[in-house]
């Protein structure tokens, strides 16, 4: 809790409280079984990344839920603006939180970053392989015990995430990043429809095509990790992370084309804030 205290205000259903306000009652049947659906987004040095994005995909993810409720895109991102213009820190995460129910609720809540230690843009990140697929995989759901089983799973390992495999052995997703592989000019993530398409990602896309790869939609089996380049995983957080290891498979370094997309992916990030 310390690290909301830092912070001195955020927003409920469009008012900004005390931070000290932010509370959850133990009674809300609705967030103690997940029904409701969340985002991350980032400020740093004072600059809100991708709010139009972030925004619109919250509300894509109530829609695959069937949680209904009276906010609009306008009036979110709104609300995101006034509460970023009321804090006064230049470097954090929003959280927002829409919880179903008879009185659906509008949460957005200042967090401490967190950013990936700096060595694993240089050596990459290790993952192990767990068995688990997310029941509504295109949506953003508060229902992530399957997910933090297996990063915990992970972690006691010392790795950085667990990549998500259904039980045909194909391989969709990280626990809170996308994954991609690279072969050549080609970038291979799972099919839209069967992954959480993260905003990183999203943005990524245009940067690679213009860089001249193509990007695949594809079912990748566990048995094909060693006939790629290389892989990288995305996400608001880390941006773009090399890989190094996944289960037993281990690249040889991080393919120059990665590092590529890297250096490109920040490149944008800086213009985007200036």
């Amino acid at each position: 809790m310390d690290e909301i205290f830092r912070f001195k205000h955020f927003s409920l259903n469009g008012v900004i409280k005390p931070i000290k306000k932010a509370t959850i009652p133990f009674n809300n049947i609705e967030y103690c079984y997940g029904y409701g659906v969340y985002e991350s987004l980032k400020v740093r040095k004072g600059v809100l990344y991708f709010v139009d994005q972030h925004v619109e995909r919250l509300l894509y993810s109530a829609t695959a839920i069937g949680l209904e409720h009276k906010f609009t895109k306008t009036y979110v991102k709104k609300k995101i603006i006034e509460l970023v213009q009321k804090l006064e820190q230049d470097s954090y995460k929003i959280k927002l939180l829409l919880i179903g129910g008879n009185e659906v609720s509008l949460t957005i809540l200042p967090l401490a970053p967190l950013y990936p230690n700096r060595k694993f843009y240089k050596k990459g990140v290790s993952l192990i392989l767990e068995k688990y697929e997310r029941k509504y995989p295109t949506a953003k759901t508060l229902n992530m015990l399957g997910s933090y089983i297996a990063y915990k799973k992970a972690k006691e390992v010392g790795c950085y995430d667990a990549l998500l495999v259904d039980n045909k052995g194909i391989v969709l997703e990280g626990t809170r990043t996308n994954l991609c592989f690279v072969k050549g000019k080609n970038i291979y993530h799972a099919p839209l429809s069967r992954m959480l398409s993260g905003v990183t990602l999203m943005t990524l896309k245009p940067i690679a095509i213009s860089l001249g790869f193509k990007f695949i939609e594809k079912e990748l089996s566990v048995n094909s990790i060693a006939k790629f380049d290389g892989g990288f995983l995305t996400s608001t957080s880390s941006k773009i992370l090399p890989i190094r290891k996944i289960g037993q498979v281990e690249y040889s370094e991080i393919h120059p084309s990665i590092k590529g997309l890297m250096k490109s992916y920040n490149d944008y990030l800086t213009a985007y804030g200036s």
